[in-house]
């Protein structure tokens, strides 16, 4: 996989136009555009084909955590818009992870479409340690509830799982080379850290075995996109 195959744009704006901004900027220089809940919410499905139509892959970060049957049936509407992948909690349990990785794959074979990558969120970034103890209620170290969460949604037949850089190695231990790792939380040494707080550069994350990175502010809010992807890059290029 080339290099820029492995960075997904996360499109964190409220509008169509301002997306579909950054996508003419960046969809040559990365490999897909993530939209979460702020931009589906506000601009609706159809924001999914807009960005196709343009030549982006488009990951559908909606985490999905509902009763089974909701969660397939919503799979299904997925997979026939043709998402390059698509999220829902781990947290959901294997029930719920089994159910919706059967449901892509037939809709896919039904539709004649490419399954989609189906990607279980395991600890959100943005929590440290104490607050996932404390406020959370989990007391074991995040690492071990990472691969448990992990080797749960391997079994369930999905993907591959979301999860911070700092946990790359152990997922690759226990689920080995062909399980997919979704990793946000990347900062480049350049970037501001903001509100994430388990991180690591882009040739860290890579180097410790991750197969797509989620990057957002450091691109999108570069005075010049294009060329903040091409650092990213040529960061991550150093490694070959």
């Amino acid at each position: 996989m080339d290099m820029k195959e492995k960075i997904i744009v996360a499109l964190d704006v409220p509008t169509r136009a301002e997306a579909m901004n950054l996508v003419e900027k960046l969809k040559d220089s990365v490999g897909a555009f993530k939209i979460g809940m702020q931009l589906y919410n506000s601009e609706g499905p159809d924001i999914v084909r807009d960005i196709q139509e343009r030549g982006g892959k488009v990951f559908v970060d909606l985490k999905f955590h509902d009763i089974p049957n909701t969660v397939a049936q919503t799979t299904k509407v997925i997979t026939k818009r043709k998402a390059f992948m698509f999220s829902l909690h781990a947290g959901g349990g294997f029930k719920m992870m089994e159910t919706c990785a059967a449901a892509a794959k037939a809709t896919a074979l039904e539709e004649g479409v490419p399954k989609p990558l189906a990607i279980a969120v395991t600890v959100l970034t943005s929590l440290s340690q104490q607050e996932f103890e404390e406020e959370i209620g989990v007391r074991r170290p995040i690492a071990q509830q990472v691969v448990t969460w992990a080797k749960m949604a391997q079994k369930s037949g999905l993907d591959g799982v979301v999860a911070s850089p700092k946990e790359i190695k152990d997922i690759r231990q226990a689920c080995g080379e062909d399980f997919v790792i979704v990793t946000p939380g990347i900062r480049p040494a350049w970037a501001a850290v903001n509100d994430q707080s388990r991180i690591m550069t882009p040739k860290e994350a890579v180097a410790a075995g991750a197969t797509y990175l989620v990057i957002g502010r450091p691109i999108t809010k570069h005075e010049n996109p294009a060329e903040a992807a091409r650092l990213i890059v040529a960061e991550m290029e150093e490694l070959n």
